[in-house]
């Protein structure tokens, strides 16, 4: 995309953002907003090192700037403006920037960082959106201005549809992440690797450092990958049959990416390792299927139960269960293989706002979707089915226990599980796959 295009998706981005902001400062009954981007968080109250700074969503929805100490000054009918800290500092250089196609949608000033607040209008009419409500009183804001629930439900609303912008910086970090995934798989195919080596491997093909990715990398191998979080790395390689889960995104923009694949390594003769590689290749059909039946206005959540009636027969034809299909879902059998959600929102978070506004149902603990599909949403798509000891070993021990093949259980559990995970963007007249559309090509 042309620097010029980009800008002019921005545009729009930028100009129905503000419309929308105006309409919810109204129905709030407010002329002013102020946006803080925040300011790095202390790691220890004990010591003096810092976490690197990420942008208050908030304010990040607006424009991809890194800058600590910002402020975004809006006011209906005026051009909206941004206030810069004009310091610099010689212990720590400034922040690289993809670009600068938003900065002339604003009036932009440099300021002194104790000079902020003065350049603020705070009245009765005026509220305050950031991390550290503390940062609001000191510039003058009341506690009620300070984060209002009604301001911040009106603008999670705005969040959950995105724009072509949107779409686009998220497609765009799919096909970063997608190259690194290529990566990892290639090199755990061609010979022995730690978690560590594939961590790092994954970081140099989509040119980022730890830090900036959107969340911790996920890399495990074997057992591991029934640790759904796992993020402390092994060192060590291990050799023969082998199991690899990766949960790895990049960003762009502020947007992220959020992508999992599993994959396994045969070897010679392991009945195992063959049975666990059909279990990967039933949950892509799954997940692929799940894509294909997603509709606007369709709940998600029908689309998670959908999800627990096909895991089922998976279960019974691979001779892990046992039971039928209504006993496996209905005794929560299934929710002991599968314990998260299906999907989550995504955006400038990598779990965004604007899609869970009530409760799932109580036998859906764990889903953070629970909106109808509708047109502008952007979510993951990420069914699993992971041999996790804690619940099997509570499970084995319970009458419902026997409706499965424990032996078979005990033989898998060394390969951890499987999840398979895209990006769906929903449009007029069906979805895109952000993952899949964006996946590199064989040399």
């Amino acid at each position: 995309m042309t620097t010029a295009d980009l800008g002019a998706l921005y545009r729009d981005h930028f100009e129905n953002l503000t419309r929308k902001t105006a309409e919810c400062l109204e129905q709030e009954k407010l002329d002013t907003l102020v946006i803080d981007a925040g300011v790095p968080a202390l790691q220890s109250r004990f010591d003096d090192q810092y976490w690197p700074h990420r942008a208050t969503p908030a304010f990040a929805h607006w424009l991809p700037l890194s800058i600590p100490g910002c402020a975004l000054v809006l006011r209906a009918g005026a051009k909206p403006k941004l206030i810069r800290p004009d310091e610099t500092s010689y212990w720590e250089g400034p922040p690289p920037s993809d670009g600068d196609h938003f900065i002339d949608c604003f009036e932009v000033e440099d300021v002194a960082s104790d000079q902020i607040g003065s350049q603020l209008v705070v009245n009765g009419r005026s509220a305050w959106i950031g991390d550290d409500s503390a940062r609001g009183e000191t510039w003058g804001f009341a506690h009620e201005a300070i984060n209002p629930s009604g301001l911040v439900e009106r603008l999670d609303a705005v969040r959950a549809k995105k724009s072509d912008y949107e779409r686009w910086c998220i497609g765009e970090a799919n096909r970063r992440g997608a190259r690194g995934h290529r990566a990892v798989f290639e090199a755990f195919a061609k010979d022995d690797r730690s978690e560590l080596e594939l961590h790092l491997l994954f970081l140099g093909e989509t040119s980022q450092d730890d830090q900036d990715t959107p969340y911790k990398n996920i890399v495990a191998l074997g057992s591991h990958a029934a640790i759904l979080h796992h993020i402390h790395y092994g060192r060590e390689r291990s050799t023969g049959p082998q199991s690899l889960l990766v949960d790895a995104g990049a960003l762009c923009f502020g947007y992220v990416a959020d992508i999992t694949r599993t994959e396994v390594k045969l070897g010679d003769s392991d009945p195992d390792a063959t049975v666990f590689a059909e279990l990967v290749a039933r949950m892509n059909t799954l997940q692929q299927t799940i894509c294909q039946r997603i509709e606007a206005g369709m709940s998600f959540e029908v689309l998670h139960d959908f999800t627990h009636e096909n895991l089922a027969p998976i279960l019974r034809d691979l001779g892990i269960a046992k039971a039928s299909d209504d006993e496996l879902v209905g005794n929560g059998i299934t929710r002991v293989f599968l314990p998260h959600g299906l999907g989550h929102s995504l955006g400038v978070q990598v779990h965004d706002v604007g899609c869970r506004m009530k409760p799932p149902a109580e036998r859906n603990p764990h889903l953070r979707n629970t909106a109808d599909v509708e047109v502008g949403h952007v979510f993951t798509i990420e069914p699993g089915c992971y041999f996790i000891p804690a619940l099997l070993d509570e499970l084995r021990e319970s009458p419902r226990g026997a409706a499965l093949d424990w032996p078979t259980i005990d033989r898998l559990r060394r390969f951890g599980g499987v999840r398979i995970e895209d990006n769906i963007a929903v449009v007029d007249g069906g979805t895109i796959n952000l993952t899949r559309d964006n996946w590199p090509t064989a040399d």
